[in-house]
C-alpha cells in the first residue's frame, strides 16, 4: 500500500478516576464498533483537526458521559493502532479525575466503576486490547 493512501487519525482517551479510587469503564455498542464488539474501554474518541487535544478530550468526556473533567488530565501513553487497512490511528491516553454519575450516549451500552485489580483481571475478550496493554504494563493502573 502506498503511504499516500493511508489516512492518519488521532484519538484521545482518558482513564477516569472518582473520589472513591475507582475507575470508569464504558462498554462499547457493537452496532457502532462492529470491528471490536462490546468490549470495556476508557472514554474518548477521535480529535477534530485544528482543535487542541485537551479541548477534544473534554468534548469526548462530555459527549460520552455528560460529565466534566475535575482537573487537567495527565498524558501517560501514545500508541499506534493499525487495526483497519488504510488507516493509522495514534491514540493518546490520559489519566483524569471526575465526579458524578455518567449518562451515556448511544456509542456505549453501559458503564461500571472498577477497582484497578478488577480491571487487571479482565481478559482480552472483555477489555479493549490497547487499554489492556497499558494496564498490563502498569502504565495506567
Amino acid at each position: 500500500m502506498d503511504k499516500k493512501e493511508v489516512v492518519l487519525q488521532v484519538g484521545v482517551k482518558v482513564l477516569l478516576k472518582n473520589s472513591e479510587g475507582k475507575y470508569l469503564l464504558v462498554r462499547r455498542n457493537p452496532k457502532k464498533y462492529p470491528e471490536v464488539g462490546p468490549k470495556w474501554d476508557i472514554v474518548g474518541g477521535r480529535i477534530d483537526p485544528g482543535s487542541p487535544l485537551l479541548d477534544n478530550l473534554k468534548r469526548e468526556v462530555k459527549e460520552e458521559t455528560n460529565l466534566d473533567l475535575s482537573i487537567e488530565p495527565k498524558l501517560v501513553a501514545a500508541q499506534d493502532i493499525l487495526r483497519v487497512e488504510g488507516r493509522h490511528v495514534v491514540r493518546l491516553s490520559y489519566i483524569g479525575e471526575i465526579e458524578g454519575s455518567p449518562q451515556l450516549d448511544d456509542d456505549h451500552l453501559e458503564f461500571k466503576w472498577f477497582t484497578g485489580e478488577e480491571i487487571k483481571s479482565l481478559s482480552e475478550e472483555e477489555l479493549d486490547i490497547y487499554f489492556k496493554e497499558l494496564a498490563d504494563k502498569g502504565v495506567m493502573l
